[in-house]
C-alpha cells in the first residue's frame, strides 16, 4: 500500500500535510515508551481541516504514517532546521515534551533510518517534487502550502508560552514572492478572530525552504496553525464550531495565493 494518498487538483496550488499521518508499525511500536505509541505529536485533524481546499482545485498530498516512523519535514541528512534550539529529527527519539519516544536500548540504528528514509521518506516527496512540476507546468507558477498543527500552549520544550494561533512561516521572505507575503499578510491583518506572526517560532521547515523557489515559479508557505483553534487539545476531538470559524480564514489565505 502507498505510504500516502495524493488527490490531484487543476488550480496552481498544492496543499501538502506531511504530519497528518499517525499510524505506526505494529512491531514498531513494540519498541516504543507508552505514551509514544499513539503518536501524540501528530497535527491531528489537518486534512479534515484542510478539506475545503479540493473544492478550490487544489491538490491535497497527505501521509499515512507517523512522524515518528520518519519526518517528513526534516531533511534526509538530519541537519537541524533551529540549530541552538530544542527541535525533533528525522526519526524522532524524543517527544515534544521532552520526553523518549523508545524503549531504552530500542532507538533505531543508522541501517533503519537509511530504511526507513527509503520506504516512507522519499515517496512523499517524489509525489511532492512531480506534483509541483506538473502544476507548474500547467500553469507556469505554482504554490505549495504546507499545512501545520501543534498545541499552542504547554510546550515548553519547544517554545516559551502560548503559541499565536496562526504562525505564517516564509523562511524568512525567501520560500516566496514579496507579493505573495503581502497578500498573506493583508489577510490576517483584516480580520481580528486569531493573533499570527510572520516568521517567528516556526519559520517553515524542510519542505517549505528546499521547495520554495521563487525565481523558478514554485512558492512556498507553512501555516503552524495553534490546535486550540479548531479541536480540544485536552481531548483530540475535532471540534466543528471551531473549524467551522477558522475555515474562512484559512479559504481566505488559500485564494489569496491564486491572485497573480
Amino acid at each position: 500500500m502507498h505510504s500516502y494518498r495524493l488527490d490531484q487538483g487543476s488550480a496552481p496550488l498544492l496543499v501538502s500535510l506531511p504530519h497528518d499521518g499517525s499510524e505506526i508499525p505494529p512491531a514498531l511500536a513494540e519498541r516504543m515508551q507508552p505514551p509514544a505509541r499513539s503518536a501524540p505529536d501528530t497535527d491531528w485533524h489537518v486534512s479534515r481541516l484542510y478539506a475545503f481546499a479540493r473544492g478550490l482545485g487544489a491538490s491535497v498530498l497527505v501521509p499515512r504514517y507517523s512522524r515518528y516512523v520518519v519526518d517528513l519535514n526534516r531533511p534526509e541528512d538530519d541537519t537541524s532546521l533551529y540549530p541552538g534550539q530544542n527541535t525533533t529529527g528525522l526519526c524522532p527519539t524524543t517527544r515534544f515534551d521532552g520526553g523518549p519516544v523508545y524503549l531504552e536500548g530500542q532507538e533505531p540504528s543508522a541501517e533503519e533510518v537509511a530504511t526507513r528514509i527509503e520506504r516512507y521518506w522519499r515517496p512523499y516527496h517524489q509525489a511532492l517534487r512531480e506534483e509541483l512540476e506538473r502544476l507548474r507546468g500547467e500553469h507556469g507558477r505554482v504554490v505549495l502550502w504546507e499545512g501545520h498543527s501543534i498545541r499552542g500552549s504547554g510546550l515548553p520544550f519547544l517554545f516559551e508560552g502560548r503559541l499565536p494561533d496562526l504562525n505564517l512561516g516564509t523562511a524568512a521572505g525567501t520560500s516566496c514572492t514579496p507579493a505573495l507575503q503581502q497578500r498573506l499578510e493583508t489577510v490576517l491583518a483584516a480580520q481580528d478572530d486569531y493573533d499570527w506572526v510572520a516568521n517567528g517560532r516556526f519559520k517553515g521547515g524542510h519542505i517549505t525552504r528546499h521547495y520554495g523557489r521563487p525565481d523558478e515559479g514554485i512558492e512556498a508557505v507553512q501555516m503552524e496553525t495553534s490546535q486550540r483553534c479548531y479541536m480540544d487539545e485536552a481531548t483530540g476531538e475535532y471540534d466543528e464550531a471551531k473549524a467551522a470559524r477558522l475555515q474562512p480564514v484559512l479559504g481566505q489565505l488559500l485564494e489569496a495565493t491564486l491572485a497573480r
